[in-house]
């Protein structure tokens, strides 16, 4: 395809998706990046070019349509059928996409989750504590996860991951992994700075992020006789972790 920029005229082409977008907080899901590329490259009069930009709305709707059948159903439950009624497209069309159900489920952690990793575990600024910077964590984590639709996300994972070990697997390359890497590098510096005495946690970061954790699987399951508050809960974790009480 040729790499002409767009003309004015063509600016329909790229235009985002509406239908059946998915929120996750006051947010969707982001789009993949090779639809923005595609939408991009698109040259003026090219036939292909429009072909390449409905099959990026087509692609997006998927996703969106993916996202509320495995949130409504669980994973088990959902059928290729209802995801491609629900995007308005055939059946076969996903498989132009997407090689089956577990590959849509991928997807959607590669888009809703994996670009909140980085953020969620960045070292503190420069002349900034350990402890604020876990602050940040529990706060993005419970205004971004623990009530949103990345939170249901993680909450069918759970429930049905061992059944799925491609998913899990998935997951834990993605996600898991890179968070604990990045936790364990935070646990390492308060050490170093002597915020952080109990130096055997370096061993176990999953210490520092179970009750976010918690937090997800509670909300799910107990919030609407009990709701949770998770940044309260989060913090409470970190005066034990710290051993000291944060400053109100």
């Amino acid at each position: 395809m040729s790499t002409a920029r767009t003309k004015p005229s063509q600016k329909a082409a790229a235009k985002p998706v509406s239908r059946g977008q998915a929120k996750i907080a006051t947010t969707r899901v982001p789009k993949a990046a090779s639809t923005k590329s595609a939408s991009a490259k698109a040259e003026p009069g090219d036939p292909g070019s429009g072909r390449a930009a409905r099959a990026a709305e087509r692609r997006q709707a998927i996703i969106d349509a993916a996202l509320d059948e495995f949130i409504s159903r669980g994973f088990t439950a959902t059928r290729l059928d209802d995801v491609a009624k629900r995007a308005g497209v055939a059946k076969g069309t996903i498989y132009l996409h997407f090689r089956d159900k577990e590959a849509l489920f991928q997807e959607l952690i590669r888009t809703a989750l994996v670009p909140l990793i980085g953020r969620l575990a960045s070292p503190p600024p420069p002349g900034g504590s350990v402890r604020a910077a876990l602050e940040r964590f529990a706060q993005t984590f419970a205004e971004e996860v623990v009530s949103t639709r990345r939170g249901d996300i993680i909450r069918l994972i759970v429930a049905e991951g061992a059944r799925f070990p491609s998913i899990s697997d998935f997951y834990y390359r993605e996600v898991v992994s890179r968070g604990m890497e990045a936790m364990r590098s935070m646990i390492e510096l308060g050490i170093s700075r002597g915020e952080i005495r109990q130096k055997s946690l370096t061993g176990f970061p999953q210490i520092v992020v179970a009750p976010a954790i918690v937090a997800v699987i509670w909300q799910g399951l107990f919030g609407k006789h009990a709701p949770l508050d998770a940044i309260g809960m989060l913090r409470v974790h970190l005066d034990l972790i710290f051993g000291e009480r944060r400053i109100e």
